[in-house]
């Protein structure tokens, strides 16, 4: 099976696929056609992945990729690392695009369920504020390399991620 073909939820966890590990200068992509995982841009240097960057499975955004999400956790994981999330929230967020159109671009965030460090952090408003204000930052950092403009529209609730990802189910 394709792992962009795999189920969006078991259970009440979410399923993620890590593309790019903490602490990477480099961005990589899932490539479902080939099933493979590519190199598809490098960072500004000093410009790393705070948190592990992947998608969920079955899903599309508005961007026509599948929607991106945030995995805070204690140790590295690696491209195509499968991982059962709890979701914190949802940094709601408005992307302009190169050529001016201006889309909706948001980030989920989540915990692996097996987190020990993290098992009693159930919502987004548990994180440190600074840590929340560093995510946003990234992502603003982050599209402005890219020529984008992102902006954030603020942060919502676990529920409101789940509903997000429940509504962007593929067809």
């Amino acid at each position: 099976m394709r792992l962009d073909q795999l189920p969006s939820f078991n259970k009440d966890m979410v399923n993620v696929i890590i593309e790019t590990p903490k602490g990477s200068q480099n961005k990589f992509d899932y490539d479902p056609k080939k099933r493979v995982f590519k190199l598809s841009k490098t960072l500004p240097l000093g410009t790393a992945f705070p948190f592990h960057f992947g998608f969920v499975p079955s899903t599309i955004g508005q961007d026509g990729d599948p929607l991106d999400i945030l995995i805070i956790m204690e140790d590295m994981a690696f491209p195509g690392c499968y991982v059962e999330s709890r979701l914190l929230g949802v940094l709601e967020a408005k992307q302009k695009e190169k050529g001016g159109k201006t889309i909706r671009n948001d980030r989920l965030v989540g915990i692996p369920n097996c987190s020990i460090m993290f098992q009693n952090i159930t919502d987004i408003s548990d994180l440190n504020q600074g840590m929340i204000k560093e995510i946003e930052n990234f992502f603003i950092d982050y599209n402005k390399h890219e020529g984008r403009e992102f902006a954030s529209i603020g942060w919502k609730k676990a529920k409101k991620a789940m509903e997000l990802i429940q509504k962007s189910q593929k067809k």
